[in-house]
Parts: structure tokens; C-alpha cells; sequence
């Protein structure tokens, strides 16, 4: 059985997007370049079939564009994203208390693909992106950054790429933290004990100490 698409507007509030109606009725949303890329017109008539392949296009496209926002609000690594699309596989419960389905790994491999295709998913880049802004003016240990990092499921190779390309050291780092955080510590032994935490190495720590108390 046949079903025509009878309508295809703009929508009000995302003019990127467009309410396809078949038979009268809303059926699906398309990103506006998507209309024309899969042929969509209005009078056209769709299999149940075909309308099942623009119906995964249409969750393709809400997907991507859901997700390359991710990637813009700042660098991600690889398995960021991955770890995100694959939540978007997982039901979810609209506002009113139903069920939504997750969508097919399928469409989340897809995206993943285009991201990457189009150089938002790179993992040299994010790592070089961390190490750079991660706790700029507060300072972090290059112990801690590279934990960070490799939780992130950075490779080790693309974690020191980033290093040797940086000015940051852990002398510095230590300066920084120690401007901050000194006043707030009533024994050095408490200090110091807290700076090895944050992934400083007991040396640069002595010698950090050292240097302040004769600058005092």
C-alpha cells in the first residue's frame, strides 16, 4: 500500500528543519538539506518500505545535528562521543511519561562516521585542546592531565604528542596552585600531603616549598 506525502513545511522554531505530512497528517521531521538530497516533493509516493527508510533518515538527521552541537560546545574525544551515542540508543521517557525509543545502533555508527569524516572527532586535537585549557589558571600536574586523558580513552601516543607540544610544566603548575592554596593549609605537612594528590611528584613539591620560603 501506497501513502503520498500531501505537505512539507518549515518548522516554527527551527528553520533548518521541515514537518513532512503523508495523507494529511504529520509524519516525520527533515533537516532541510535532506529534501532535497533523498528527492523528498510533495504529490510523491512511498512504499511502506521506502517511508521506513526516510523515517530512519529523519532520525539520522535530529541525531547528527544533536550531536555535532555536542561537539561544538567543545572538543571531545573519541570515546566521548561514542559513550554519548550510545546513550542516545538506550529508551528514554518523554515529558508526559511514555516511552522513546532508543535509536538503532545503526543510525549511532552513522554519525559517528560523519563527525568524524568531517574532522570534529580527532584525538590529537582534543588531547592538545586538555592539556592546553584543562585548569589553566588553577594548574594541574601533568600526572593528573594524563589520568585525564586516559579515561577519556586517549591513546598514550596522542597524550605525549600533546605534551611535547606544550609549555606547561609541572613547575610552573605547582606555582599556581600553591598562590591559591597555601593560605588556606595551617601545616606544610597538610599541604604537601594534598599537592601529592594532585599528581606532583614529592621533589618538585620540596623544592616548590623551598622556593617560597625564601621568597618569604
Amino acid at each position: 500500500m501506497a501513502v503520498k506525502i500531501t505537505d512539507i513545511s518549515l518548522q516554527a522554531k527551527n528553520k533548518d528543519r521541515v514537518n513532512v505530512s503523508i495523507d494529511g497528517k504529520y509524519a516525520f521531521s527533515l533537516d532541510v538539506y535532506q529534501v532535497g538530497e533523498l528527492g523528498v516533493r510533495i504529490g510523491k509516493e512511498y512504499t511502506e518500505e521506502n517511508l521506513a527508510e526516510l523515517l530512519d533518515e529523519s532520525q539520522f538527521g535530529k541525531t547528527y545535528a544533536r550531536a555535532l552541537e555536542y561537539c561544538l560546545m567543545r572538543p571531545h574525544s573519541s570515546k566521548e562521543v561514542k559513550d554519548y551515542l550510545w546513550r542516545k540508543t538506550r529508551p528514554s521517557l518523554r515529558k508526559d511519561g511514555s516511552k522513546r525509543e532508543g535509536i538503532s545502533q545503526a543510525i549511532a555508527d552513522r554519525v559517528y562516521d560523519r563527525l568524524k569524516d568531517k574532522g570534529y572527532i580527532n584525538d590529537d586535537a582534543f588531547a592538545r585542546y586538555w592539556v592546553e585549557h584543562r585548569n589553566q589558571t588553577k594548574g594541574s600536574s601533568k600526572r593528573k592531565l594524563m589520568n585525564e586523558l586516559r579515561v577519556k580513552g586517549v591513546a598514550l601516543g596522542s597524550i605525549e604528542q600533546a605534551f611535547e607540544q606544550s609549555s606547561r610544566n609541572d613547575e610552573d603548575e605547582l606555582q599556581k596552585i600553591l598562590n591559591k592554596k597555601r593560605s588556606k593549609y595551617d601545616s606544610e605537612e597538610k599541604l604537601l600531603n594534598y599537592l601529592a594528590r594532585q599528581g606532583f611528584s614529592y621533589g618538585d613539591i620540596r623544592t616548590a616549598l623551598d622556593v617560597t620560603h625564601e621568597g618569604e
